[in-house]
């Protein structure tokens, strides 16, 4: 959830040479997605664009082998909207049953108006991420606030599920609620889960870690955590100061790949991450933004793992994206685009977002290679002209074709990145420099960094 003053969730990760952190304190990320190793992952989002180009208010899915790199999925179009309520979802979170099965939860909000107080959440039953049923609005209070950030948990000393939310209490400000359920279709009456005293919103949870339970929460604009040997409503301490990239930062997540925790949180569409191999430590290293790639667009995501044969599945019925980004090695907060029909890297987020897809389409010289064909542009090619890259329309000469051809190489900086060999010109590849896209011979670590990419999406 996003508001102008108070705390909020979900999270990414981000570079120290380029993020200030205030690097006290143990956060760990909200939804806890803990999976053997190897399994996959799926994130559940919804959209939002610098101006609105690419904002969606429904539930969008992306799916991950490492819960680092992303895939969106159905061409980061939503798989399912809201028909009741206010119609539109925020800060979905998705929470694998006690049966195997799925239950989505999200709060019910279209848009930005932070004054509307909805008491009820949006809830979806899925057997298998493929299809979403038996939609509902499930009542959470009577009470004249809102219903935020919804999470939900399995409380096996009480035999339910703990669905807990941000609302104000008779306090007067921002505290976690829960209510209790079996069926996600009715539930006990509303208690306070965590007061701290101060505006929290946006509560996560990483349950049994070493016997011992974090919540996560956004306060004071920064991510914070408290602990707990239990679960029950009140038992939870603060024990950790803020962290967060210069501005401000919302809607924790927590991520294990590998044996790693990684902490994720959202700061203006902006994710950032930090990670320990140790929770009970409260010292959090910000993680290499080269490492991670958000799903496009995507807004107070939350992580959950998945199996094989869910991610295999929820990939035949989507389909991975017809386009890509590509990324910078050494400006990894910027990526290809195109900008007055010249190629550059800028920072991402940015409008138009379709300035930064590209369809990988057979060389027009020569098939083995590769041409970028503009998503937004598609008669417009990347092509050189005096070395600069330009999008130009392909007018069918072979001097073009030459030109817009290109041959992936290992990365001249990283073998496991990529680098764009010029067919024209083949002592020559795709660099930046003053952020525009060119041409040039390759001779220096600069050059070679300035000259390798990440493919994704």
């Amino acid at each position: 959830m996003s508001t102008p003053n108070l705390p909020s969730r979900r999270l990414f990760l981000g570079m120290a040479a380029t993020v200030p952190l205030a690097m006290t304190g143990v956060l760990t990320a909200g939804r806890s997605a803990r999976a053997a190793a190897g399994s996959p992952y799926v994130m559940a989002y919804f959209t939002e664009s610098r101006r609105g180009l690419g904002t969606s208010y429904g539930l969008h899915l992306a799916v991950s082998t490492d819960a680092l790199q992303w895939m969106p999925l159905n061409q980061n179009q939503p798989v399912v909207t809201p028909t009741g309520g206010d119609g539109g979802l925020r800060d979905p979170f998705i929470l694998r049953k006690q049966d195997g099965t799925f239950v989505v939860l999200a709060t019910d909000l279209k848009g930005t108006d932070w004054t509307k107080k909805s008491q009820v959440i949006h809830v979806w039953d899925s057997a298998d991420l493929r299809s979403f049923d038996n939609y509902r609005l499930l009542k959470l209070h009577e009470m004249d606030t809102h219903s935020w950030a919804p999470e939900a948990f399995w409380d096996a000393s009480r035999g339910q599920y703990a669905v807990i939310y941000s609302a104000v209490n008779s306090s007067g400000h921002n505290v976690i609620m829960v209510n209790y359920t079996t069926d996600f279709r009715t539930v006990t009456s509303p208690q306070v889960f965590f007061d701290p005293g101060y505006d929290v919103i946006d509560g996560s949870l990483a349950m049994n870690v070493g016997g011992v339970n974090y919540l996560y929460f956004k306060a004071r604009n920064s991510l914070v955590g408290a602990r707990s040997a239990s679960l029950e409503p009140g038992s939870f301490t603060v024990f950790t100061s803020g962290l967060a990239p210069q501005g401000g930062i919302e809607a924790p997540i927590l991520a294990q790949a590998d044996g790693t925790w990684f902490l994720w949180g959202d700061a203006n569409a902006i994710f950032y991450a930090w990670q320990t191999d140790d929770l009970s430590t409260g010292t959090w290293t910000a993680t290499d933004r080269r490492v991670y790639t958000q799903p496009l667009n995507s807004k107070h995501a939350g992580i959950q793992p998945i199996s094989q044969a869910v991610y295999d599945g929820m990939v035949a019925q989507w389909g991975k994206p017809a386009w890509n980004r590509l990324k910078s090695y050494n400006f990894p907060d910027r990526f290809w685009r195109h900008a007055d029909y010249l190629g550059r890297i800028d920072p991402y987020p940015f409008d138009p977002y379709t300035d930064s897809q590209w369809k990988l389409a057979p060389g027009l010289a020569d098939a083995s290679g590769v041409s970028f064909q503009s998503v937004n542009f598609p008669t417009r090619y990347l092509r050189h002209s005096y070395y600069q890259l330009r999008l130009d329309v392909n007018d069918g000469t072979t001097r073009f074709a030459q030109d817009a051809t290109f041959h992936r190489t290992a990365g001249l900086a990283d073998a496991s990145w990529t680098s764009f060999r010029s067919h024209s010109h083949p002592d020559r590849y795709i660099r930046h420099y003053d952020y525009a896209l060119r041409i040039d011979p390759i001779t220096t670590a600069v050059g070679r960094a300035d000259a390798t990419f990440s493919l994704g999406y």
